[in-house]
């Protein structure tokens, strides 16, 4: 009995395809260049190489100038690490974009409306902290002491930790959600990469003294808030705005703790009151309860004001990789015409 399966007379015979060959390119190379494991891997090799050339080097010039960690930050150490972070993770990444054949800003960083998305960040930064420990106040979980500083003392401190907070910013958005969460989007998909980043951001805080697990969990919400911002926008700079506002007006305008740590020189002081689950205790605000249903309010205006009037630039690789010889693209811009989608 023969074995040959009939043919349709006038078409022609099926022939079984070879399987693709892979060579050993085909490990370290795929639809979109360089693999993006391989990718985050070099980048992370290149962030702790240059960490450790300047930590040494950092060493030696502080020598002298020795900061106990558990005290209140003085702005120039701030400014000096945190610079020095900004460059390196810059350095890091222009490195990237030149093996991908990208701009250095091709990361969060180009689109439209940049100044009104930073300006706006600003605000809402201002204005959600500032919630947050009103309902404190209210609630008697928090109590003022007054006003710390005043004069120019008060504005030289105040443009200082701008400054400072500023680069704090710039450098934990480019870290955890500009190359790596871009590069994790055309490996694995947007918001895989924005779980592991979130939660990498959160547990990074886990080393501040004063820092509580509710703290820890909220520090990784909030991280996944940056990550709605570029969902729905393509761009870092509504987050640089926010973390820079939410920060300067935690540490210097209400002087509470910052996920544990306290800057020297602040407008107001302040003190906790009540059982730390409430109050947040030595963590500040952010080790309250009350942060979670904030943050749970911010998604909800976010899906507001732009989930319903713009498509995300990274909507087709939302939970799977970026399909081949699709780049990500540009920051999208209101369909509304006449309204900005640059405010939550």
């Amino acid at each position: 009995m023969s074995t040959t399966e009939p043919t349709t007379p006038g078409l022609p015979t099926p022939e079984l395809q070879p399987p693709p060959h892979r060579d050993a390119r085909w490990v370290f190379f795929g639809p979109h260049g360089l693999r993006a494991g391989w990718s985050m891997l070099i980048f992370a090799l290149i962030l702790v190489g240059l960490g450790f050339i300047v930590s040494v080097i950092a060493a030696h010039v502080l020598h002298n100038h020795p900061h106990h960690p558990t005290g209140a930050l003085p702005p120039w150490v701030g400014l000096l690490n945190e610079g020095l972070q900004v460059l390196l993770v810059l350095i890091a990444t222009f490195v990237m974009s030149r093996i991908e054949h990208k701009s250095v800003l091709a990361y969060g960083y180009q689109g439209q409306a940049r100044a009104l998305r930073f300006f706006s960040g600003l605000v809402w930064g201002f204005v959600a902290l500032s919630a947050l420990v009103f309902s404190l106040w209210k609630l008697g979980y928090l109590a003022f002491n007054g006003v710390a500083l005043g004069g120019e003392t008060a504005l030289r401190y105040a443009a200082e930790w701008g400054v400072m907070f500023l680069l704090v910013g710039l450098f934990e958005e480019s870290i955890m959600r500009g190359y790596m969460q871009f590069t994790f989007t055309r490996g694995v998909g947007f918001w895989w990469g924005a779980i592991v980043m979130s939660f990498l951001f959160g547990f990074g805080h886990g080393h501040n003294p004063g820092e509580s697990p509710i703290g820890l969990v909220s520090a990784g919400s909030i991280g996944l808030i940056f990550c709605l911002s570029l969902w729905y926008t393509g761009s870092l700079w509504w987050a640089v705005g926010f973390h820079c506002a939410w920060d300067w007006a935690e540490s210097y305008f209400y002087g509470t703790a910052d996920s544990g740590l306290v800057v020297k020189g602040h407008l107001l002081g302040e003190h906790p009151v009540g059982p730390l689950l409430w109050s947040g205790g030595a963590t500040g605000p952010e080790g309250s309860l009350l942060i979670l249903p904030l943050i749970a309010i911010m998604a909800l205006l976010m899906f507001l004001w732009w989930g319903r009037r713009v498509r995300s630039p990274f909507a087709g690789a939302a939970w799977r990789p970026l399909r081949p010889a699709t780049p990500i693209p540009p920051p999208m811009i209101d369909a509304a015409p006449g309204i900005s989608m640059d405010h939550p």
